[in-house]
C-alpha cells in the first residue's frame, strides 16, 4: 500500500516557485509515461508534487523515489527505512528518477487500480477520487489535494498532447526489464498494449504469442508500418464505435492527428470512423475539426 509522506509541501491557491520549477524538469517525464501507460500526465505530476514535495523530500533526495511507494511483496530491489505510519517502514529505492516514474505508472497496472484505465483520460478528477477510492493514500483530503494542484498550475493542459505529437525534446526513458515488456489492458472493450520505442510486429507477435498476420489485421496496417511509441496496439479487431461514455462526446482534432491515430486511440475501426463522420478515405482531418467516434 502507499501512503502519503507527512513531511510533504503543502500546495496553497498561489503558485510556488518549488513547484514550478519541478514541473518544469519533469512535466516531459510525466507526458512520457502518459503515452507508454496511458495515466494522465496531470495526475502523474501531481502526485509527484505531492509525494514528493516537489522533490525535497526524503525520500526524493535519498532514493529517487518521488511516488512514496513502499517496497510490497514484488519488490527485490534496494530500499531505505523511513517512519510513516509506522517505525521504520521499507520504501523503494531507485537509480534514479526515470526508474521512479516508470516503477510508478506499472504500479498502477496492477488488479486493484484497474477500473482506473476504464476512465475519460481527460477526467483528471475521477482520475484523483479514483486513486484515492481504490487505496493510493490514506489521507482523506488526497483527492481534493491532487485536483488543487492540478487546476493550480493548469496541469491538464498537458494531458491533451496523448498522441505524442508536439515537438518537444523526447525524455529518455530506462527500458523496463520485468517478466513482461508490454502490459495487456484493455481499450473500448479490447485487450490491448501500448507500442514502445523500437517495437518491431516480429517482436511483438513473438512476445503476445499472436501472429504477425492477425497483429497487423487487427490494427489495419502492411508489416512496412513501424509502430510508434505510444500507439495503443490491439490484439483483437477494433470495435465500429467507441465506448459509450463518448456518446455525447466530440474529438477535437489536434496538430499531426491522423483519422488512423484516432482510430487507434479509441479502439475505432477506420472505415467506420470515416463512415460515422460522412466522410471518405481522402479526407486529412484539419486541426480543429470535430469528429465523432461514436
Amino acid at each position: 500500500m502507499v501512503l502519503s509522506l507527512t513531511a510533504v509541501l503543502t500546495i496553497s491557491a498561489q503558485k510556488n516557485s518549488a513547484y514550478q520549477q519541478y514541473i518544469d524538469k519533469y512535466k516531459d517525464a510525466a507526458v512520457e509515461q502518459m503515452h507508454r501507460h496511458h495515466i494522465p500526465a496531470s495526475i502523474t505530476l501531481a502526485q509527484a508534487l505531492l509525494e514528493s514535495g516537489a522533490g525535497t523530500s526524503y525520500l526524493a533526495t535519498h532514493a529517487n523515489n518521488h511516488f512514496g511507494i513502499k517496497v510490497g511483496m514484488n519488490w527485490n530491489g534496494p530500499y531505505v527505512k523511513r517512519d510513516d505510519d509506522r517505525k521504520d517502514e521499507k520504501f523503494r529505492k531507485y537509480k534514479n528518477v526515470a526508474d521512479s516514474y516508470e516503477d510508478h505508472s506499472l504500479f498502477l497496472q496492477q488488479n486493484r487500480y484497474k477500473r482506473l484505465f476504464d476512465l475519460n483520460p481527460l477526467d483528471y478528477k475521477a482520475w484523483a477520487r479514483g486513486l484515492k477510492a481504490c487505496g493510493y493514500a490514506t489521507s482523506p483530503t488526497y483527492a481534493s489535494r491532487l485536483i488543487n494542484i492540478i487546476e493550480t498550475y493548469e496541469l491538464s493542459d498537458l494531458d491533451e498532447d496523448r498522441f505524442g505529437l508536439r515537438k518537444k525534446k523526447k525524455y529518455v526513458e530506462p527500458t523496463y526489464t520485468g517478466p513482461l515488456r508490454h502490459s495487456v489492458r484493455t481499450v473500448n472493450g479490447i485487450q490491448c498494449i501500448t507500442a514502445r520505442e523500437g517495437d518491431t510486429w516480429d517482436a511483438l507477435a513473438k512476445e503476445l504469442k499472436i501472429s504477425k498476420k492477425k497483429l497487423l489485421k487487427f490494427n489495419e496496417v502492411d508489416e512496412d508500418f513501424t509502430p510508434p511509441a505510444g500507439m495503443n496496439i490491439f490484439l483483437a479487431k477494433k470495435a465500429k464505435k467507441a465506448d459509450s461514455e463518448y456518446k455525447k462526446y466530440w474529438h477535437k482534432v489536434k496538430d499531426g492527428e491522423s483519422m488512423y491515430s484516432i482510430s487507434q486511440f479509441y479502439g475505432v475501426r477506420i472505415a467506420n470512423l470515416y463512415k460515422m463522420n460522412f466522410k471518405d478515405d481522402t479526407y486529412i482531418p484539419v486541426t480543429g475539426d470535430l469528429l465523432k467516434v461514436r
